[in-house]
């Protein structure tokens, strides 16, 4: 596929998955005879991992340090999973940090809700 193609496909610049590929947020991306990119199927399945963890809040560097242990090859199984374990704890408390913020909003939109059902009470009681 083309960039643009894939660009199309997961909503992400050209310019962007230049900069992906130059940085080693993904690996290097196949080309064409005349040095054109040419997305694969292997390509695209990086373009949707990175695509999820970035929005997931996954560092950049987290992943550019996974992918260069991917590409030294199964030797570093263990230190990918390492990286992966602690990305996935981090993500953990920041989905507890978030979950409480949603608690508190939702109590305090429980208590605005109150207080706009009581005032029809309190307008009448004014009136007397």
């Amino acid at each position: 596929m083309t960039i643009a193609e894939v660009s199309r496909q997961f909503d992400i610049t050209p310019d962007t998955l230049r900069y992906y590929e130059r940085i080693g947020l993904i690996p290097p991306v196949p080309r064409t005879k005349s040095g054109i990119r040419d997305y694969d199927q292997t390509s695209c399945s990086w373009i949707e991992f990175i695509k999820c963890m970035r929005a997931a809040g996954l560092q950049i560097e987290a992943l550019i340090e996974y992918v260069a242990l991917f590409q030294q090859g199964d030797s570093t199984i263990g230190a990918r999973k390492t990286l992966l374990i602690e990305q996935r704890d981090q993500l953990e408390e920041r989905i507890a940090t978030m979950q409480q913020t949603l608690e508190r909003l939702n109590h305090k939109i429980e208590n605005y809700g109150n207080c706009l059902a009581k005032e029809p009470e309190l307008r009448g009681k004014a009136k007397d």
